[in-house]
C-alpha cells in the first residue's frame, strides 16, 4: 500500500470497509507495502485460490505400497500408484483393455473405442509397426514375440486406413532377422495383410539429439523410425530377468543401436529413447503373456492365455495397467517411474477413462 498519513487512512478506511470489509482491508494494510490498487469488490473465491501445480511422482519418492495383497492373475494389481494429477473421466476413452476374443476381433473392438485406426493413420502416411520378434528359437505360442495374428490385423487396418505402406521391423538379439520373422509367423501374416517386412540395416542407424533426455541426449536410432509419419507400438507382454517386465518403453529397444549400454540405467534411458521416438499408439499384446524365464523364455509352462489387449495413446498408462497382469507393482518398474515424471505420460489409472470390453460377451 503506498505510504499515507494518519488523517488520509482513516478516510480511506472509511471509504473502502462498506465495499471490502473491515476485516478485507486490516488484512490488506498488514501486507508489505507494493505498488497495487485495492478493487471496488470483494474477489471471488476462484479468485482468491492459489494455482495447483500437478508434478508426477518422481522415481526418487515411489509409493510405499509394497505391502498390498497381490491380485488375481489377469485383472490389474490393487497396488496402484498414488494419484499424480486429476482429469475428468468424462470425454474420449483413454485406455482400452479388450478381452476374450480372436487378435484381429480384439484390435478391431479396441481401436474402434478410440475413434477407429483412421485416428492414427491418415491417407498416404507412412507407417512403421514395432512388434517384439526377440528370436529365432520358438514360434508365438511361447510368449516370446508378439502373436503374428495382431501383427497381420494392425498391418490390414493401417492399410484401410489410407496408409500409403506399412512396414514391419525389429532387431532380435537370438538368431538373424529373415529366421526370426519366419519363425514368429509374423512375416506370413505380414504379407498376407499387405504389409512389408523389412530388415533393420546396420546402413540406416543415425546419431539423433534426445532434446528431453535426462541420463542420454544422444543415442543411435533406427532412421526410418525416426522418419516415419506413424510407429505403432506392439509389445509383447513379459517377464525380463534385468528389467522385470518388456512392455511398451522397453520393446523401444529394438529401434536403437548399443543396447547393451542402456542396462546401467535402464529406467531413466528407456524413458529417454521414449522421449525421442514417441510412438503414437502403443498395443501391448497380453494375448499370451510368459510370467517366467523371460524374455527368451522355452517353456510352455511358463506361458498364460489371457486373450487380452491393451491399448493407449499413453504409453505410461499402457504399461503400467499391463504391470498389473503380473502382480507387480508399477512403480517398482523404472522406467514406468521415469516416463511419468517426464511427462510422456500418467501412471495414475484413476484419472483416466478407461473402457473394458469383454468380446466374448
Amino acid at each position: 500500500m503506498a505510504k499515507m498519513n494518519r488523517r488520509q487512512f482513516v478516510r480511506w478506511v472509511a471509504g473502502s470497509a462498506g465495499a471490502l470489509g473491515l476485516e478485507q482491508v486490516l488484512a490488506a494494510c498488514s501486507q508489505p507495502a507494493q505498488p497495487t490498487t485495492l478493487p471496488a469488490t470483494p474477489p471471488s473465491k476462484g479468485e482468491l485460490a492459489s494455482p495447483t501445480i500437478l508434478v508426477p511422482n518422481s522415481p526418487s519418492t515411489p509409493t510405499p505400497n509394497s505391502q498390498a495383497s497381490p491380485a488375481q492373475a489377469g485383472t490389474p494389481t490393487t497396488t496402484s500408484p498414488t494419484p499424480t494429477k486429476t482429469s475428468p473421466k468424462s470425454g474420449a476413452t483413454q485406455l482400452v483393455v479388450a478381452r476374450g476374443g480372436e487378435p484381429e476381433v480384439l484390435a478391431q473392438r479396441a481401436f474402434a473405442a478410440l475413434g477407429g485406426m483412421e485416428a492414427f493413420v491418415k491417407k498416404g502416411m507412412d507407417v512403421i509397426i514395432k512388434p517384439n520378434i526377440c528370436t529365432a528359437y520358438h514360434t508365438y505360442e511361447y510368449a516370446t514375440t508378439t502373436n503374428p495374428f495382431l501383427v497381420g490385423a494392425l498391418v490390414k487396418m493401417a492399410l484401410q486406413a489410407g496408409a500409403k505402406r506399412v512396414r514391419v521391423m525389429d532387431a532380435p538379439f537370438g538368431g538373424g532377422p529373415s529366421e526370426a520373422y519366419a519363425i514368429s509367423g509374423i512375416a506370413d501374416e505380414v504379407k498376407k495383410a499387405g504389409g512389408t517386412m523389412e530388415i533393420m540395416s546396420k546402413l540406416k542407424y543415425t546419431r539423433a539429439d534426445i532434446p528431453e533426455g535426462k541420463a542420454i541426449t544422444q543415442w543411435g536410432f533406427y532412421r526410418d523410425i525416426l522418419k516415419a509419419d506413424v510407429v505403432i507400438n506392439v509389445p509383447i507382454a513379459k517377464t525380463h530377468s534385468l528389467a522385470t517386465l518388456t512392455l511398451g518403453m522397453k520393446n523401444l529397444m529394438g529401434v536403437i543401436q548399443n543396447r547393451e549400454s542402456i542396462h546401467a540405467n535402464m529406467g531413466q534411458m528407456l524413458a529417454d529413447i521414449t522421449s525421442r521416438v514417441r510412438p503414437v499408439v502403443t498395443v501391448v499384446d497380453a494375448i499370451r503373456i510368459l510370467v517366467r524365464n523371460g524374455p527368451t523364455g522355452g517353456s510352455l509352462d511358463d506361458v498364460k492365455k489371457l486373450d487380452t489387449l491393451i491399448v493407449s495413446r499413453d504409453i505410461v498408462a499402457a504399461d503400467t495397467y499391463a504391470a498389473g497382469l503380473f502382480n507387480i507393482d508399477p512403480q517398482s518398474l523404472g522406467y514406468i517411474t521415469a516416463g511419468a515424471a517426464m511427462g510422456l505420460g500418467t501412471s495414475d489409472l484413476a484419472s483416466l477413462k478407461i473402457e473394458e470390453i469383454n468380446v466374448g460377451a
